[in-house]
Order: C-alpha cells, then sequence, then structure tokens
C-alpha cells in the first residue's frame, strides 16, 4: 500500500520544518515547495525538494507538473490572492488542502477564555490577522460552495531554538548578558501560551488525511501559559543572568512604533488561554510536553554555539533604550 503523499508549500520554517520531520517519522511520502533559501531550517534529507517561487504561478506549475498529492499544506500564503492562487493551481489534485492560520485572527482582546474554535474571528490590530481571516473566509465560502475539501489550523505563538519569543529576538538576550534593563510589554503579568514546535507538529501531523477534518478548523496551542514576567526570566536563567526587567505601557511601545506596537495589541499584549479539546479528540493521547524552561535553554544553548546567530538589531535596541529610559519607575 502507498504512503500518503504530502506536499508543504513551505516546508523549512520554523513551524513547518518540524511537520515535514515528523511526517516522515510517520512514513509519509512528503515533497516542500519554496525557493530553497533557508540556512538555519535546510531541507529535511528524507523529502524530496522542490525550488520555486511560490508566489510565481508559471514556477509552481513547471515544478509540480500536473502531479497530484493526498495533502496539500499551505504554510506561505498570508492574503485570499495568495490562497485562491494555490487553489487554482492544486485544489483538484488533492484530498485536503490544509491552510495555516493564526491564533491572532480570534477576538483581540477575548470576551471569553479559554478560547475555542468558536471564539469569534476579529482583529481590528494587526492586519496579519485580518488577512488570515479574509483568507479563512474564501475557504469557508468555497467548501460550502464548492465542497473544496480543506482544513484551517490557527498555530499560536510558536516557536524553536533558533526563536527568542519577543520582538528583538537575541537583542534582548544580548541586553540581559551586559546588565542593561530590558523592556517587557504592559505589567508582565498577561498569561501567554506558547508552543514548542515539536509539540505543534505531534498534533497537526494527525489531522492529515482525516476526513473528520475536512470543512474544520483546529488551533494547536501547548497548555503551558506562564506570564510574560516568567518568559523573561526564564530566558534569563538560562542565559546564566539576572533580568532587570522595565514594564512599558503597551501603548507607549505601539506609539514609538508601529510594526511592534500592531504585535503587540494586535497579539502578546492580552492574556490568551486556549482550550485544545478539539485537537486533543481527533488526535488520541496528544499533549504538549516540551515546558518552555526547557525550550529556553534550547533558544541560548543553539545561539552561543554559533556567534553569528547572535544578531542584535541596533534600531530595536536604541528604542528599547529610548522607551526604558521614558517608563523608568
Amino acid at each position: 500500500m502507498a504512503s500518503q503523499s504530502v506536499l508543504f508549500i513551505g516546508g523549512t520554517g520554523v513551524i513547518s520544518s518540524a511537520c515535514v520531520a515528523e511526517s516522515v517519522e510517520r512514513g509519509l511520502d512528503v515533497t516542500i515547495l519554496n525557493r530553497g533559501t533557508s540556512t538555519t531550517h535546510p531541507p529535511h534529507p528524507d523529502a524530496e525538494a522542490l525550488v520555486a517561487d511560490v508566489r510565481d504561478a508559471g514556477a509552481v506549475r513547471d515544478a509540480l507538473a500536473g502531479r497530484e498529492f493526498d495533502v496539500v499544506v499551505d504554510f506561505l500564503s498570508f492574503t485570499p490572492d495568495q490562497v485562491q492562487q494555490q487553489l487554482d493551481e492544486l485544489g483538484a489534485r488533492t484530498g485536503q488542502y490544509v491552510f495555516i492560520s493564526s491564533a491572532s485572527a480570534y477576538q483581540t482582546p477575548p470576551s471569553r477564555l479559554p478560547v475555542t474554535e468558536s471564539t469569534p474571528l476579529r482583529n481590528p490590530f494587526w492586519q496579519y490577522s485580518r488577512d488570515k481571516i479574509a483568507c479563512e473566509d474564501l475557504l469557508v465560502r468555497a467548501y460550502r460552495e464548492d465542497a473544496l475539501p480543506m482544513t484551517i489550523v490557527r498555530p499560536s505563538h510558536t516557536y524553536d531554538h533558533t526563536l527568542a519569543p519577543f520582538g528583538g529576538r537575541w537583542t534582548v538576550v544580548e541586553r540581559m548578558r551586559q546588565g542593561k534593563e530590558v523592556l517587557v510589554h504592559g505589567d508582565g503579568t498577561s498569561l501567554w501560551t506558547i508552543t514548542h514546535h515539536t509539540d505543534f507538529a505531534r498534533a497537526f501531523v494527525g489531522l492529515l488525511g482525516r476526513r473528520e477534518a475536512i470543512g474544520e478548523a483546529f488551533h494547536i496551542t501547548g497548555d503551558e501559559a506562564p506570564s510574560w514576567n516568567r518568559i523573561y526570566t526564564d530566558i534569563a536563567e538560562a542565559a546564566g543572568v539576572e533580568p532587570r526587567l522595565v514594564h512599558v505601557p503597551s501603548d507607549a511601545v505601539a506609539a514609538a512604533d508601529e510594526e511592534l506596537g500592531a504585535s503587540l495589541l494586535g497579539d502578546k499584549a492580552h492574556t490568551m488561554l486556549f482550550d485544545n479539546s478539539k485537537i486533543k479528540a481527533l488526535v488520541p493521547g496528544w499533549q504538549a510536553v516540551v515546558p518552555f524552561r526547557q525550550g529556553a535553554r534550547e533558544i541560548v544553548e543553539w545561539h552561543d554555539a554559533d556567534p553569528a546567530r547572535k544578531v542584535v538589531d541596533a534600531r530595536l535596541d536604541a528604542l528599547h533604550d529610548r522607551l526604558i529610559a521614558a517608563h523608568r519607575v
């Protein structure tokens, strides 16, 4: 019996690389399609790698040469026109199209916790989230009107060893190691669900090829929700330092930097807790097992292994200095 064929549009990102590895481990026939430029997450050696710019419909068509797949997983569409391009090319050639949306599409701030898949989708703060909602609207309409075999998956904050979980990434850790104060948005007590990419992948692969998942939306998150103060402290502990935290209102950050502010007001500034009953019902036995304290050590160890990875964003570093000076108690 032939193994299930899965095409990952993407496949070398933080989340998608773990999903590819898990799929290969489970014996799936995996193909990845992307530009072939990732240096931090090279293509899995046991996956077929096809190179094309996914924004170039002709290049995608040439790379795939009319092939069909049991499942197509789209990690690289962020707007409805991008989704439509993939559906035009692949919608009729797969038994399941899986769209990677975002948990930031949920009502922000949420009126009730925990968030479930029936929580309304509305984010007035972040264009990224509104675009994902528009993508979901397109897919739901295609499912209802044309029986498109689609599944929507909404990750929340999912990280791996390459990705410190705050704006500026290593910049913040470097500040800690230099003994500088570091900026924490709000009062640092809001709770934030954070998920290791391997935990996400084990649940995600359980959805592939499942008839029960067609027409449905799922979020996949860990059950751990530390405060932001705890997240910064865990990173500092992994880096071998004591953190000096300065709390700055999220509105003040947004006023000083529009892009950083959008991701705070539209996502990270609000307590987000998720009910994972739906994914657990379809993937029995799944639970997240990697605590953030372990993930924090992985982040620091990976960066320490190669100084070239310790990239400091000078603009953001200076922004932190200005905001901290203005709001230090």
